[in-house]
């Protein structure tokens, strides 16, 4: 594995054949087909592998007891893997490859956790799942753009514009709950309410409902919030 991933950091996925990898760790070529069926299986398997032990780095980080700045180092630290692994990250996100990958979904959920601690202070405008549906595609639009650029003419502030562009998205501006804003207040109250333990789980998953139907803004312009 460790051989594979350093052929893929270095040269790339046409370099990670079964007779390069065979000879790097000194065994015959026919000995990697008892482990991988194929050279797709091979590159699948190094994938995971690379980006599981980067993923579980993000999971012993500490957090800095500011989710917001926190956000923002999960960013970085995704656009400096992106940019340091451009071989693995194309692999990753190429929608062709039909292994859906535990690692890439880890990493997801490290992300949700690091949104729903910002949802918990108040600072988000928007539903969590939009909040991590925008930052995920931000990234790895970032990424991808960054990577098909000659590393020449490659603008590095583009991934900070883009993150700065997301924030005003989905950020308030206070620091602490609006109150004119029903919806920052709505998703922070929902982030919190699997927790109020004094109510039944029947009431809680009712209470969560109706915060997810007001943290996406209302239906119909003009409809009573009531009877009169």
């Amino acid at each position: 594995m460790e051989c594979a991933a350093q052929l893929l950091r270095e040269q790339g996925a046409s370099a990670v054949t079964t007779r390069a990898v065979a000879q790097a760790v000194g065994m015959q070529a026919p000995t990697i087909y008892r482990f991988f069926e194929d050279k797709d299986a091979l590159l699948d398997a190094v994938a995971e592998h690379v980006f599981a032990t980067y993923v579980s780095g993000k999971t012993l980080v500490e957090d800095s007891g500011d989710p917001v700045a926190d956000l923002r180092a999960g960013w970085d630290t995704h656009i400096g893997f992106g940019l340091a692994n451009a071989a693995l990250f194309g692999l990753l996100t190429d929608p062709s490859r039909e292994v859906r990958s535990p690692a890439a979904a880890a990493g997801l959920e490290v992300l949700r956790a690091r949104v729903h601690r910002v949802a918990a202070i108040g600072r988000l405008r928007v539903p969590e799942r939009r909040a991590v549906e925008l930052i995920h595609a931000a990234g790895t639009g970032a990424v991808l753009t960054l990577l098909s650029t000659p590393p020449e003419h490659r603008e590095r502030d583009l991934a900070d514009a883009m993150y700065e562009a997301v924030m005003r998205s989905i950020l308030t501006d206070m620091p602490t709950l609006p109150a004119d804003s029903t919806t920052a207040v709505a998703v922070a109250f929902r982030a919190v309410a699997p927790k109020l333990t004094m109510l039944t789980g029947a009431e809680r998953a009712l209470l969560s409902e109706w915060l997810d139907r007001t943290g996406d803004g209302p239906t119909t312009p003009g409809a009573s919030a009531g009877p009169d």
